[in-house]
């Protein structure tokens, strides 16, 4: 099962926390290992390439796992869109676990 973990602070989403495969199939035919795979990179590309901000991104293939944590201080339009992605991530990761309860988990830790 994939295990995504949202870090909060408050209301604020400072990052996140991927590990695991999913298990629903075999590994390059696994889709929700995929989709989960694209959003995260789709997200990761934004805040770092597309926005030019220093998120701290962490990848470890030995468990499959990945984290991404904002770098603080940042200017409020920054902010402001930061959390408008981090947020459709959490959501469009818990549609998918509605779709996918045994592969998904969605979790938030203050």
């Amino acid at each position: 099962m994939t295990t995504v973990i949202f870090r909060m602070e408050g209301d604020r989403i400072t990052g996140f926390d991927s590990r695991g495969h999913s298990g629903y199939a075999e590994a390059g035919s696994d889709i929700v290992c995929a989709a989960v795979t694209s959003a995260v990179r789709l997200v990761e590309a934004t805040i770092n390439d597309v926005l030019g901000l220093a998120a701290s991104v962490k990848v470890r293939e030995a468990d499959a796992s990945i984290s991404l944590r904002l770098p603080g201080g940042l200017a409020p339009a920054a902010e402001s869109t930061c959390q408008a992605l981090l947020t459709g991530l959490m959501v469009y990761f818990t549609e998918l676990h509605d779709e996918y309860p045994d592969n998904i988990e969605v979790l938030e830790d203050d």
